[in-house]
């Protein structure tokens, strides 16, 4: 058994570099997946210049969600076996061909998916249930809107919030990005670059619910679009996490404004949001209800290529990596 294993390392000048470490061992509560695939994330690109390093204890490297097989137990792992086909959350580590994870974090790979599937659904799906539908409590009939509707997260919460039988408002930056939204379910795609979208949803009706990672004069536009009662959760600010906020309509509306991350939360936490999609939502991926979208799968040895088209926004769906 090799007691070695490849990964991507971030260099002293911020370049990406294939190397040989040591493989990790399942400690605990955890399990050693052998990793078919990983997803690319935006957090990839902030830990890469080291504005989002890894919480304590965790993997150095980056990669958030990986997909594999078990092949290895710690004495107080439940539930998964050797063999296993998992899809895994990480707080670090994706970036290599082995990486530990907590049991509590793992779903059974859906059948029919390949690895590169799995690979593009825990990071996305636990993050818009987590938010959506745990905190901010989406109702069926209720509208939703997410930023983004062509990025990982957006493509996941356009479907999960439509399965879930509300009506679904999302932006986008093209027509070819508005016409994609609109195949995974968005009820009206709004091109940002063309169009007001805080008129646009003021014309549908207003909003319950907005998941938003853009940040910056979104906000003010964001409480200005939602219905009374409604909530606002950010999950980044790509904008820039300052701005100025009008607050009357908070008070006039009885709003929520909220916001979170998911990688440094305790593995108990993560647990809680495994089981709630597990429940809620995981069965609809075998059912072809829920589809993963990859966009592009790169090799290892271009990661380079991967993290080039991330920083690009070019992408609808998610970028993964193939580890073969």
């Amino acid at each position: 058994m090799t007691l070695t294993m490849r990964a991507v390392e971030v260099q002293d000048d911020q370049s990406l570099k294939l190397v040989d470490l040591p493989k990790p061992e399942a400690k605990g509560a955890e399990v050693l997946v052998k990793i078919h695939a990983f997803g690319v994330n935006r957090g990839d690109l902030l830990q890469r210049i080291g504005r989002y390093p890894s919480p304590p204890g965790a993997s150095p490297l980056m990669g958030l969600e990986a997909c594999g097989v078990v092949e290895a137990i710690g004495p107080e792992a439940d539930r998964w076996k050797v063999g296993d086909k998992v899809c895994a959350l990480l707080p670090g580590g994706g970036y290599a061909e082995y990486a530990v994870a907590d049991a509590g974090s793992c779903l059974p790979l859906p059948e029919g998916c390949s690895f590169e599937q799995g690979a593009a659904l825990t990071e996305t799906m636990m993050t818009v249930w987590t938010n959506v539908f745990d905190v901010c409590a989406l109702k069926p009939g209720e509208t939703f809107m997410v930023h983004g509707g062509t990025s990982g997260i957006g493509v996941s919460a356009i479907q999960m919030a439509k399965q879930w039988g509300c009506k679904v408002l999302t932006t986008a930056g093209s027509e070819e990005k508005c016409i994609a939204a609109k195949t995974f379910g968005a009820d009206r795609a709004i091109n940002y670059k063309t169009e007001d979208f805080e008129a646009v949803v003021k014309e549908e009706g207003g909003v319950d619910v907005i998941l938003d990672m853009v940040g910056g004069d979104y906000v003010q536009k964001n409480i200005n679009c939602l219905n009374k009662l409604g909530r606002l959760v950010n999950i980044a600010y790509m904008q820039g996490p300052k701005t100025e906020l009008m607050l009357m309509p908070f008070m006039l509306k009885r709003l929520t404004m909220t916001g979170s991350t998911l990688r440094a939360r305790t593995p108990e936490e993560k647990r809680h949001v495994r089981d709630g999609v597990e429940r809620d939502f995981w069965g609809m991926i075998a059912e072809d209800k829920i589809n993963p979208v990859v966009y592009k799968v790169f090799p290892m040895v271009e990661i380079e290529a991967a993290h080039a088209l991330m920083e690009s926004s070019q992408h609808i769906g998610k970028i993964v990596i193939k580890t073969g």
